[in-house]
């Protein structure tokens, strides 16, 4: 990695960092367009997060990612933040402007719906209703881009309902709660299933849910990327339902700092996934 001292500087923010591909995901995109810039990890500390994220401009960096659990610290921190992350409460970006001022975004539901389109270019929000499971910040988004999208009805099913129903409340209809021990029955006709839980990630248990019910056409969405291929993209793929691993949002949810940082809108291609994928 070459860069001046007049290089452009950005990074990542998180408690701990050290488990963060973002790093790898920009510095191969400076590389590949000869760009003098730098990206790199700061643990920040969530107690000191607010003051960390107002620095940004004294230190002269151009902005910086957030990943958990400093995502509502830096919300709270910006001057101005875009639709997205006002409803999400929740900042994944921030852009330093030329007077200082620190702009936020929230790139998730971006991220998700362009490798949603990319990795199956025919998928149609009014094709059906949607099935999500899970209630964090990651749920919260999916069904914000959705909602966006044009999808006509959400299914939301987490484990403890109260956090399903406050998402519920805060997005109205066609959002609406199904118990979790009726999951497996909400995939009845529906046109996509979305798991933004941790249920099949290394380490974790795998997801049980029957897919009988969900029709062979819908699509199966597995926000988990690490492993790439998890037990619920397994069995779709055996019972012939089109899938998608968490990969795809993961690279696209980085291209709108990139741009804004670097000056270049960069590409999500073959020889970036496998170059991140050489490190999971």
């Amino acid at each position: 990695m070459n860069f001046s001292g007049a290089a452009r500087v950005a990074g990542v923010a998180g408690w701990p960092v050290k488990h963060s591909r973002s790093p790898r995901i920009h510095n191969y995109w400076l590389r590949k367009y000869g760009i003098d810039g730098v990206y790199v990890p700061f643990a920040v500390n969530p107690e000191t997060a607010v003051e960390a994220f107002r620095s940004l401009p004294a230190l002269g960096l151009r902005g910086m990612n957030v990943t958990v659990p400093n995502k509502e610290a830096a919300y709270r921190a910006m001057d101005e933040v875009d639709p997205m992350a006002e409803r999400m409460q929740a900042v994944n970006t921030i852009v330093v402007g030329g007077d200082g001022e620190l702009s936020g975004s929230n790139t998730d539901a971006f991220g998700f719906l362009e490798s949603l389109r990319e990795s199956q270019p025919g998928w149609s929000a009014a094709s059906g209703p949607a099935v999500v499971l899970g209630a964090g910040g990651a749920a919260r988004a999916v069904v914000a881009g959705l909602l966006d999208a044009g999808v006509p009805e959400i299914r939301l099913a987490n484990r403890t309902a109260e956090r399903a129903e406050a998402i519920s409340d805060a997005f109205g209809s066609p959002v609406g709660c199904v118990g979790w021990d009726d999951r497996a029955s909400s995939l009845d006709g529906a046109a996509l299933l979305v798991n933004t839980t941790v249920l099949g990630m290394v380490g974790q248990a795998a997801l049980d849910i029957d897919l009988a019910a969900l029709p062979r056409h819908a699509i199966v969405y597995d926000i988990v990327y690490v492993p790439l291929e998890t037990p619920l993209l397994a069995a779709a793929r055996l019972r012939g339902n089109p899938a998608v691993d968490g990969l795809g949002m993961l690279l696209h949810q980085a291209r709108p700092g990139f741009r804004e940082w670097f000056g270049t809108d960069p590409e999500v291609d073959q020889a970036l996934r496998d170059h991140v994928l050489a490190d999971l």
